[in-house]
């Protein structure tokens, strides 16, 4: 059986946990540690109660995530945020958190999952405005029908689409979760086709006005993906079992 710093170390070397920059309330890494030893790992999208409930009902493991538990910062240790950090210290449920870096990791990616599902070609990596590492490009021949049918294949709900650019699409770029706000920046790349996982309301109008299609996957549908690479990773390199937890949004 593996330990809990054992699979940290890899981790957190592997998705480049300390060099990814991120937003204050993702604190990526190990969000809480257990007595040492894991026997499972539990892969889910959001720390919530919900999900943290369920992973402990089985005992002791690993629970990894895409959003962890700190996102409104320092708050009391109260009401669920008390009862989850209850739950999970009682059931020797260690909590580990990757956001950005999982993202964007060349071959665990919620992003490199998406593109490789709808078969995008020359895939390359774009920055955002401070250089970092955003999202995804590539070629992809066929009709935005077409392009929706794939999506909704791996993602499961269908996607929602602004029709602002051309019926044949040819270039894409992707950026899970909830990046619709950028459209104007994605505009600018020259691609006629945006996939996020959800965005403002105006940026529904503003991609029309901007002559590009804009397609919300849904945020959590989109980040679905990486967590469940990240834990078959986990399952090849340490030999422990895993399991997905899913509790959708709907958002």
């Amino acid at each position: 059986m593996p330990s809990l710093d054992e699979i940290v170390n890899y981790l957190d070397r592997e998705l480049k946990t300390a060099s990814v920059p991120d937003y204050p309330g993702a604190i990526n890494g190990l969000q809480l540690a257990n007595s040492g030893k894991i026997p499972r790992v539990i892969a889910a999208v959001d720390a919530s109660l919900p999900v943290i409930e369920a992973a402990a009902a089985a005992g002791p493991g690993l629970l990894i995530v895409h959003h962890g538990m700190f996102w409104q910062g320092a708050q009391p240790v109260t009401g669920a945020f008390y009862r989850k950090l209850k739950i999970a210290i009682e059931a020797d449920l260690a909590i580990y958190s990757s956001h950005l870096p999982l993202d964007i990791h060349p071959d665990w990616g919620n992003n490199v999952q998406l593109a490789q599902a709808i078969h995008l070609q020359q895939i390359t990596p774009f920055p955002d405005q401070k250089g970092n590492t955003m999202g995804l490009r590539g070629q992809w021949q066929g009709s935005r029908a077409d392009l929706l049918d794939h999506l909704q294949k791996f993602l499961g709900p269908r996607p929602h689409l602004s029709p602002g650019g051309p019926e044949r699409v040819s270039q894409i770029a992707i950026v899970t979760g909830g990046a619709g706000s950028e459209v104007a920046q994605i505009a600018a790349l020259g691609v006629d086709t945006f996939i996020t996982g959800e965005g403002p309301h105006w940026s529904f109008p503003l991609a029309q006005e901007l002559g590009i299609n804009l397609i919300y996957g849904g945020h959590y549908a989109t980040e679905t993906s990486g967590v469940k690479a990240l834990a078959q990773a986990l399952e090849e390199q340490f030999h422990i079992p895993w399991h997905f937890s899913d509790y959708p949004t709907g958002i």
